[in-house]
Order: structure tokens, then C-alpha cells, then sequence
């Protein structure tokens, strides 16, 4: 059985991220939710793929990034698709970032988030 995936990060404004998250990377808001131990959350993702993101804010300060080298990379290895996700992007308002390592240049755009973490759209793939 392959096991699921969240990955999970406090943010200080949860409403700023929706626009590159839903808009740009074309994720869906799969629940909400508030009150929850002191914290208030967002579930992004797919509905039916195993692997989400889950941003949290609370009373704790959200942390700030801690290098331009922190990276989500998301995989495309299809040309057209990788196009058309970089083209979602840049039609949400955002513009790709130059990456502090140059090989996530060569076959991606990376992208930086309302709070300076970055995701980049990488037109690769791998065997696994």
C-alpha cells in the first residue's frame, strides 16, 4: 500500500495563499476548517489523489522562510501540461522567480508564494 502524503505548514494569512494555490497551481479547497486546538486550517489537494497541503494559523507566529532554497516541487513530465501550468500561474499574477540553485531553472519555473515559500513546476520526471 502506498502511503498518503500531507505536508503540512503554519501560515500567517491563509486567505492571501488562495489565490496561488487554487488559482495558479489549480489545487482544490478540499475542507476548511476553524477552532480546531486553537488552530484554524486549509486542505488543498486533489479529491482523490493521497497527497495534500495543509496550511494552519494560530495564536504561534508563523515562521518565516528559512531560505530561497526551500523548495516544493511538483513534477511535470509532460511538455504541454508543464506549459499550461505555467501559463495558470503566470494568469493568477505570478511571475517565476530565479531559483537559488540554477538547475531548477534549466527545465522548470519556479514560483514564490504570498509568504515568500516557493514552489517550482518542474518539466521532468524519474523512474521510481
Amino acid at each position: 500500500m502506498t502511503p498518503g502524503l500531507r505536508v503540512a505548514r503554519p501560515s500567517a494569512d491563509l486567505d492571501a495563499l488562495l489565490p496561488f494555490y487554487v488559482e495558479g497551481l489549480g489545487l482544490e479547497v478540499l475542507t476548511r476548517f476553524t477552532g480546531h486546538d486553537g488552530f484554524d486550517g486549509l486542505m488543498l489537494g486533489h479529491a482523490k489523489a493521497p497527497r495534500h497541503l495543509e496550511f494552519t494559523r494560530s495564536e504561534h507566529p508563523a515562521p518565516r522562510v528559512p531560505s530561497r532554497d526551500n523548495l516544493l516541487v511538483l513534477y511535470l513530465p509532460d511538455g504541454a501540461e508543464w506549459r499550461a501550468a505555467v501559463a495558470r500561474m503566470r494568469a493568477a499574477g505570478f511571475a517565476p522567480v530565479a531559483a537559488l540553485n540554477p538547475y531548477w531553472d534549466r527545465q522548470g519555473a519556479t514560483f514564490e508564494d504570498p509568504e515568500g515559500w516557493r514552489v517550482v513546476l518542474q518539466n521532468d520526471g524519474w523512474d521510481l
